[in-house]
């Protein structure tokens, strides 16, 4: 089965938490603190594996969770780092986050790696919070959180040419004869459901991977039918090859459907009009085929299209337009980067913290910093409580709630910590 599309949620690993510990040694009478630090918490990395190519995997698991980073030791021994998740993900797979449908990653190349969801760095032990003033400190940290996210994945098929056109036109026929792909061919429309890879091999060692991509109708940029489906599939190829049923036997003239076709493209993606394209004018073996030809190749003249008379029953002609796609692709320049479609991020300076007030009078505080202190701190200690409220002030907390009009005894919360202020 051929998946293109998943939506999977990743939970990379939580540090360890840091030890709080002192020296308990017979012969040492003033021993120290000798709490260690926690490992690092698992990232989550995609990795590109050429030995994958669906998203199949994805439908059947679709939470993926890693390794927490090991808790520090006593005798300053630290927590060991845990190991990353790798997840294989086939070549041409796009990454994106769920909420704010940023680009993560676009995963093209074969053992390219990019990690989507980092884990937590170790909270630290006890002994590195020695200084002159305090010798022996009680207060070890928390491991950080590892960042948690919901992304989708689409899989956009990574060909060098693609082949489009209606439905029964005779792509797959064409894919058959020239690679050694096996698509299902019958007689009906819609034979093609999923698009078909093969390797189109020439002499003297010259190849090209050719994508069938499936029958294309009216609408489908719309999404009318597959539209989406089968268009996100013809995005990355360099040469069109369009093929037309030069017959007419279903009563349906080539040159409508040439204009119908490269319609849906262009309303889908300009770009994908200022690919090379090259027509494929198939069924050539069918009586009807001959004069429809000749007015389609006058038409495609004036166009400024090249037009190829093949038959995919035969194979004839078919070599020859094989070898028109690979000079074209040969000769293919890299679209610039600015052409290319793409959300542009600005940077902005990102504000501390922001207060929010929910329905009850609850003061709400969010913000990365304060959040990520709040998750590492230890309130069941003293002295993690009197280095909470060090940072609460330093930060300008206390004055931001303040200004907001907080009263003594109001709430005030913080992820799933909640305080009552006190002047």
């Amino acid at each position: 089965m051929f998946i293109d599309r998943a939506k999977i949620t990743l939970k990379a690993g939580d540090g360890g938490n840091g030890m709080s510990s002192f020296r308990r040694e017979k012969f040492v009478p003033k021993g120290g603190p000798s709490g260690g630090d926690g490992g690092r918490g698992g990232d989550v990395i995609f990795v590109v594996d050429s030995n994958v190519n669906t998203l199949i995997d994805f439908r059947y698991k679709r939470k993926f969770v890693a390794e927490n980073g090991v808790h520090g030791q006593t005798k300053n021994m630290h927590g060991r780092n845990a190991e990353p998740l790798l997840i294989k993900v086939p070549p041409g797979t796009l990454v994106k986050d769920e909420l704010t449908e940023e680009i993560i990653a676009d995963l093209t190349i074969e053992g390219q790696q990019a990690v989507i969801a980092r884990g937590g760095r170790g909270g630290r032990g006890n002994a590195r919070f020695v200084s002159s003033v305090h010798r022996a400190p009680t207060f070890a940290e928390k491991g950080e959180p590892g960042e948690s996210r919901s992304v989708f994945l689409e899989l956009k098929l990574l060909a060098d040419v693609g082949l489009v056109g209606y439905p029964s036109v005779g792509k797959s026929s064409i894919i058959s004869k020239v690679s050694a792909a096996k698509p299902e061919i019958a007689a009906y429309h819609f034979t093609t459901l999923t698009p078909v890879l093969g390797v189109v091999s020439l002499e003297q060692g010259k190849s090209f991977v050719l994508a069938d991509i499936p029958g294309l109708i009216e609408g489908a940029h719309e999404g009318v039918g597959l539209g989406h489906d089968f268009l996100r599939h013809i995005e990355r190829t360099k040469v069109i090859i369009h093929v037309l049923d030069i017959s007419g036997t279903e009563g349906r003239d080539p040159l409508e459907d040439y204009q119908a076709i490269n319609k849906e493209l262009v309303l889908y993606n300009e770009r994908l009009a200022k690919r090379p394209q090259i027509i494929a004018a198939n069924k050539m073996d069918l009586p009807e085929a001959q004069e429809n030809y000749e007015k389609v190749r006058a038409y495609m003249k004036q166009e400024g299209r090249e037009i190829f008379p093949v038959s995919a029953a035969t194979g004839e002609g078919l070599e020859k337009l094989m070898w028109r796609a690979l000079q074209l692709l040969s000769a293919y320049i890299e679209e610039p980067e600015h052409d290319r479609e793409g959300k542009v991020y600005e940077a902005k300076p990102e504000d501390a913290f922001t207060i929010s007030r929910d329905d009850d009078g609850t003061f709400i505080i969010h913000g990365k910093d304060i959040e990520k202190v709040v998750a590492m701190i230890n309130f069941d200690n003293d002295e993690g409580v009197r280095r909470f409220q060090l940072v609460w002030r330093k930060m300008g907390i206390e004055e931001a709630l303040k200004e907001r009009g907080i009263q003594e005894g109001d709430t005030v919360r913080i992820r799933d910590m909640e305080f009552e202020f006190k002047l």
